[in-house]
């Protein structure tokens, strides 16, 4: 009874010195639970069930990614425990040589580990059950869900499993905090605070080449990923690229040290206006000893940016292309000219290959003239001879050696004017009228009609069935035939009609709107999908409403799973700083008190501590963001791919976090650090 009555004590003493590691513990157990009760707090809204599936997925990867969670929060509380040991060496030194046992100590250990496991846990939940009600309100809008039904609710499932995942990370701090304690030297814990570490100076002219050889280097890297992945060959060079920007940060900080104070001692008004001089080597000896951690948490930084940036980007950006790439309600698609052995048809399916659209889905059950309107026909036509790389003609070899990754061999779907003029008026396209020798190209994927259009400005000449025809223009123009919730990266050709045959029809598509109750038709269309002879048919059945349901599926698993990695990689890098500068005020506490006794005052000292903290808060984030500019550059190449592009909202968002999250820690640090420098005043 006396040991916890010790501990408690030891806790509302050493309160200071528990903030960041209260406050990182009670932000970890909020955010553990926020992201693990999203399937309870759906529980009570309106979806429909393919939305459910949707939901059921999310969580069972949120849950899985938790356990990764728990690795890095486990890391991060061991990391944050060391640092309180350390500023304790002199009262375990007491207590030992006072006859106390380390058996006791350990005893003593536990008690406040167990004390503070409870009120982080109670304060975390708390704050998570706040939270979650926030989420679940984003969750609704994101699905579209009715909240009419929606009550707070506290999740049971996501408290036992907080529960238990922190329950097994504070066993571990104590039982890591026993091995400590029973390794500890009484000489050792009496004569830590005079130990130092063994600083060596560097040469400032060694620092400068080396630092102008690493930025040099950084901005090589970036010229390849800037382009995105025109320039990459191989999965190998984008993995050398990686590795060259992590070297090159490592040499950065590595040299940073002797560069700061040979060019700030070049400045003697500056060097020596007020306390710069010692503000200027404490940074520069700090930087000397912490290159790795700093190359380290820039690094995370820089994921942490392009992780959030890119995953809020989904929703907004899918969103926007759903209602631009799936205008109407359904699109029908009915292949043509099968080849038996080549598609693997069964007897069956090549018979009712030959039926109408009409006949098929009669059959099924489904009268589309009374259910559908605005229906446009169109077909899609074929011709081996028409591939990308005979589109390209001359241009080939350029486009070959520029993107040597896409399929050269493939053909490209071809339509006759007349078809594309009908989807024209129905996707609001721009209609053409082809003479007798001319084609267009249409699409929509930017990478993909850059090369085209150099091959239209070179006038390249198609021949389909022994006749040659020439580009109407010199660029392609915007449009698409499917309908879908992202970009179509082949494109298609557009002919006169007299250029293609009916031998050479591959497909054809009938798009319409619903006529009458939507949802009524919108489930006999579901229910003619589930029937077992559908797939007799060979018929592709696409609706807006399932587009826009995988649409927001996708958006909704990559937003919520950047949001929950992007949140925790933050507060790591964050609490990591924070210690760090905690532990090293505690160092230098004396170095402020001997200022003090020379006649410094107060608020000079203050500013000192702010400006040390504020640069090595500053400097890993700084060549994070410039990571990040071109991080986003090639990420925003690859994900055009899906449709999606960067929007300034996402960045917004992401610097908001940064700032709350970031610069709180930032705030916090500086506060107790002051505090630390006053205790030997």
């Amino acid at each position: 009874m006396m040991l916890f009555k010790l501990s408690l004590r030891n806790i509302s003493k050493s309160i200071k010195d528990y903030t960041i590691y209260f406050f990182t513990l009670i932000l970890g157990v909020a955010i553990f639970y926020v992201f693990n009760a999203i399937d309870s707090q759906t529980a009570m809204m309106n979806i429909t069930s393919s939305t459910q599936e949707i939901l059921e997925l999310l969580t069972s990867l949120l849950s899985g990614v938790s356990v990764f969670v728990s690795f890095i929060l486990a890391s991060l509380i061991i990391y944050a425990s060391r640092f309180l040991m350390k500023r304790r060496n002199k009262e375990f030194a007491i207590y030992l040589t006072l006859g106390m046992s380390k058996r006791k100590i350990s005893l003593i250990l536990f008690f406040e580990t167990l004390v503070i496991g409870i009120i982080s846990l109670t304060i975390g939940l708390l704050a998570g059950f706040l939270l979650s009600q926030l989420m679940s309100i984003i969750v609704a809008n994101m699905f579209e869900a009715d909240l009419t039904k929606f009550t707070f609710i506290f999740s049971k499932n996501a408290c036992i499993k907080t529960l238990i995942y922190f329950g097994i990370m504070y066993l571990v701090v104590i039982i890591f905090n026993i091995i400590n304690i029973s390794r500890c030297k009484l000489i050792d814990l009496i004569y830590s605070k005079n130990k130092s570490e063994r600083i060596k100076l560097k040469n400032p002219w060694l620092c400068i080449i080396i630092f102008i050889i690493s930025a040099c280097t950084l901005g090589y890297a970036y010229y390849r990923v800037a382009p995105g992945t025109d320039k990459l060959k191989s999965e190998f060079e984008m993995l050398f690229l990686a590795a060259l920007g992590a070297i090159s940060t490592f040499f950065i900080f590595w040299s940073l040290s002797g560069l700061i104070l040979k060019i700030v001692r070049r400045h003697k008004n500056t060097y020596y206006k007020k306390l710069n001089s010692f503000v200027i080597r404490q940074i520069s000896s700090k930087i000397n000893t912490t290159v790795l951690s700093m190359t380290v948490i820039c690094l995370m930084l820089f994921i942490t940016i392009c992780v959030l940036s890119t995953s809020l980007s989904m929703k907004s950006s899918l969103n926007k292309n759903l209602s631009m790439y799936a205008p109407l309600d359904i699109e029908i698609g009915k292949n043509y000219n099968t080849d038996q052995i080549k598609y693997d048809y069964t007897d069956i399916q090549m018979k009712n290959s030959k039926l109408s659209f009409e006949e098929a889905l009669n059959e099924l059950g489904f009268d589309y003239k009374n259910n559908l309107t605005n229906i446009t026909n169109f077909s899609l036509y074929k011709d081996e001879n028409i591939t990308l790389k005979s589109s390209l003609g001359s241009y080939y070899e350029i486009a070959k050696n520029q993107k040597g990754f896409l399929s050269y061999n493939k053909t490209i779907k071809l339509m006759k004017n007349s078809d594309y003029n009908n989807i024209a008026n129905s996707f609001n396209l721009e209609k053409v009228d082809l003479k007798d020798n001319e084609y267009i190209v249409v699409g929509n994927y930017e990478n993909m009609l850059s090369i085209k259009n150099e091959a239209l400005k070179r006038n390249t000449k198609i021949e389909i069935n022994n006749k040659d025809y020439y580009p109407k223009y010199e660029k392609a123009i915007h449009g698409f035939y499917e309908m879908t919730s992202n970009e179509s990266e082949d494109g298609f050709i557009v002919l006169p009609d007299n250029a293609l045959k009916d031998e050479q029809k591959v497909t054809s598509l009938m798009i319409a709107d619903y006529k009458g109750d939507k949802n009524q038709i919108e489930s006999m269309i579901n229910n003619i999908i589930k029937k077992e002879n559908f797939a007799d048919y060979i018929l592709t059945i696409n609706t807006k409403q399932d587009i826009k349901n995988a649409s927001v599926g996708l958006g909704a698993i990559v937003t919520f799973l950047g949001l929950y990695l992007g949140i925790i990689f933050l507060i790591s890098c964050a609490a990591i700083l924070a210690l760090k500068e905690l532990s090293e005020s505690s160092d230098n506490s004396e170095k402020f008190n001997m200022l003090r006794k020379i006649g410094v005052d107060e608020k000079d000292l203050n500013k000192a501590l702010f400006r040390q903290i504020g640069v090595f808060f500053i400097f890993p984030l700084a060549l994070a963001i410039i990571h990040s500019i071109f991080g986003l550059m090639f990420c925003n190449n690859i994900i055009k791919t899906a449709g999606v592009s960067f929007n300034l909202q996402s960045i917004i968002i992401t610097a908001i976090f940064i700032v709350l999250i970031y610069g709180g820690y930032f705030l916090v640090t500086y506060l107790c650090s002051k505090n630390i420098i006053k205790e030997n005043k």
